[in-house]
């Protein structure tokens, strides 16, 4: 299970969840592997524009250490290694999809623009 440093004591458990979700780039990982599946590091780069090669590595970690992600390893030539959600890691993505909704209807209500995963450029996402 998880060897994270991160065990407690809390407040409450918003303060848990908030303790493996901490950081711009968790959900937004959470959110890309559940869209997307199965997604080897530089696909979720990819789809993460504006994160640092350091801090995806660095976020990866932490949550396979949470057991919100699974790391798969192919031992070949060129090394291939996958990631996907564990099931911890899908119910942790299903209890933030209201604060996604919040976040989106937040969006329409200041006119906020979508940034366009494929062209890295702020506009809207069809």
């Amino acid at each position: 299970m998880a060897t994270s440093g991160r065990r407690g004591p809390y407040f409450c458990g918003i303060d848990a969840a908030m303790d493996v979700v901490a950081g711009k780039w968790k959900p937004l990982i959470l959110w890309e592997l559940h869209h997307h599946g199965t997604r080897r590091f530089a696909e979720l780069r990819r789809g993460l524009p504006g994160v640092s090669e350091k801090m995806l590595i660095q976020h990866l970690r932490e949550m396979e250490e949470d057991g919100l992600v699974h790391r798969e390893v192919y031992r070949q030539v060129p090394p291939k290694v996958e990631y996907s959600l564990t099931e911890p890691g899908v119910s942790l993505n299903a209890a933030l999809a209201s604060l996604g909704e919040w976040g989106t209807e937040r969006m329409h209500r200041i006119g906020a623009a979508r940034v366009s995963v494929d062209a890295g450029a702020p506009g809207q996402v069809p």
